[in-house]
Order: structure tokens, then sequence, then C-alpha cells
């Protein structure tokens, strides 16, 4: 496996393997089945390009009150426990002694993106970000700690993960486009991208 390392950003090519993916994406199918999938809007009111749910003791949400972390999916029904196989990248990548309480579950069709952002809504940045793709390829897009400047941007496909740690903890950073057709993990298209996080 190949381990790239751009701005600080740790992309390990290729992590999962065919059969793991698999196991993940049905361990994801039976957190869906519990919290389906709903797509949040922004602040101002404009509604998110991607479709999310989240597993572990907290979820994310965005309404016009503002983004935060969530007990319960907006049905009311509480978040699911992370899948093992999840948890098990984290074990595998960070070497954490501290667990995830969040892994949001966001589902990309072949229009969506997530526009340049920081993951900043948790109490504490030393514990890092890991981001798990599963599905169509994705153009992943990176800047600086601040807005602007030059960026790079690398594809992740299915099986890629990245840490998000250190300096790019608090990097800017999106999704710029989806591939579609690049994977037949899933039967009907898409990417879905899962990100663990330590949010208390």
């Amino acid at each position: 496996m190949a381990v790239l390392k751009l701005r600080g950003f740790e992309i390990h090519k290729g992590h999962l393997s065919a059969d793991a993916q698999k196991e993940m994406l049905s361990a994801v199918r039976d957190v869906v089945r519990q919290v389906p999938f709903f797509r949040p809007v922004t602040p101002s009111g404009k509604p998110m390009s991607v479709r999310m749910t989240a597993a572990g003791s907290y979820g994310w949400y965005s309404d016009s009150a503002g983004y935060r972390y969530a007990p319960a999916h907006p049905t009311g029904v509480a978040w699911p426990a992370i899948p093992a196989p999840v948890l098990a990248v984290w074990d595998q990548l960070t070497g954490c002694a501290r667990a995830p309480e969040c892994c949001l579950i966001n589902y990309y069709a072949a229009d969506a993106k997530m526009g340049m952002h920081q993951d900043k809504d948790e109490v504490d940045f030393q514990w890092p970000v890991v981001s798990i793709s599963l599905g169509d390829e994705a153009l992943f897009r990176m800047g600086h700690a601040t807005k602007g400047g030059k960026t790079d941007s690398v594809w992740l496909q299915s099986g890629d993960v990245v840490v998000m740690a250190g300096a790019a903890r608090l990097t800017y950073h999106g999704v710029d486009r989806i591939r579609s057709g690049s994977s037949r993990l899933l039967p009907k298209g898409g990417r879905i991208n899962l990100t663990l996080r330590v949010v208390t």
C-alpha cells in the first residue's frame, strides 16, 4: 500500500481490500436501515448536495440554527454504534487510545460535491480525523489553514483512507466532483464517505 503525503494529509491508497470494502458497506447499510439518509440545509437555507446520516454517540446536523453535533437522528432515533470494521481502521492508522465518538456517513450522488471547509466543531483538535472512501472516485482538494491560495488535488478511490492530523487537522479541504461509474461497489453508483471524529 502506498501512502501519499500532501499538505500534511496522509492518504493511504488501497488500504481496504475488495472484501474489506464489501464488509464495511454491509455494516454501513445496517446503520442506514436504522437511521436513513437525510439532506441537511445550510444556515442560509440552501439544501446540501450530499445526503448524510451517522453512527456513534454523535451525528452532525445543519439547519437555520447553524452547524452542530446532535445526539440523535432528525427522527429522534439515537445513532447506532459505530460498526466494528470502521473502528478497526481508526485503530490501525491512528494509534490513538481514545475511540472516535462520531462516524459521519455522507452519500455523494454523481452531481454532489462538498465545498472547501475546516473540521472545527470538535472540542479538542489534537485528535485526528479519519476519512474512508467507498464507491466512485472523488476529486479531493486540499488548501491551507486559511481560505484562498494554491490548492492540491488527488483522486480518492474506493478503499482509500485519509488521515488528517497535526498541521492538516485544520486545513481547508473539499470534494470538487465525483467520477460516476468508476466503481462497481455500490450497485446504483455514487460514493460513500465515512468520517471518524472525536467530538468532546
